[in-house]
């Protein structure tokens, strides 16, 4: 049974600085002739990562919303300072969900299926949205 995992993007203001920060981050490891993935490395590993590689993706919550998800790839164990870490290594695409808020939290938490937003559909109104008209109208009501 697939499982998700969410967790707070500290650092981007919008989906648009993730995915500017998240293309950076590739572009410099292909000039270094490195291979281009991303991750993001915490320090405990899932103990639930058959479910979590079983069609899981990572759902990013960004300055209180929700946003966005990421397919998770890979879970590689990785050492920081001598210290046992884990990278979840991510896919490239950033997949827009339909926004909602969300309280914050640490670290990340596992996600069920049935409580993850759905995907923007490419090409509908919604993705056409400006992300802070959508929130707006999301915080009066209207969304």
């Amino acid at each position: 049974m697939t499982v998700h995992l969410i967790k707070l993007s500290v650092g981007p203001d919008s989906l648009a600085d993730l995915k500017a920060w998240q293309n950076k981050c590739l572009s410099d490891m292909k000039r270094k002739s490195q291979k281009p993935e991303l991750m993001h490395v915490t320090r405990h590993t899932p103990k639930r990562a058959n479910e979590v590689l079983d069609g899981g993706s990572i759902y990013w919550v960004i300055k209180g919303f929700l946003c966005a998800r990421q397919k998770l790839v890979e879970l590689r164990p990785v050492k920081l300072n001598g210290i046992d870490h884990c990278a979840l290594v991510l896919g490239h695409e950033l997949v827009r969900v339909v926004e909602r808020p969300h309280r914050p939290f640490q670290g990340w938490r596992y996600f069920d299926p049935k409580d993850a937003p759905p995907d923007i559909v490419k090409g509908s109104v919604d993705e056409k949205m400006p992300e802070k008209m959508r929130r707006e109208l999301a915080a009066l009501g209207l969304l």
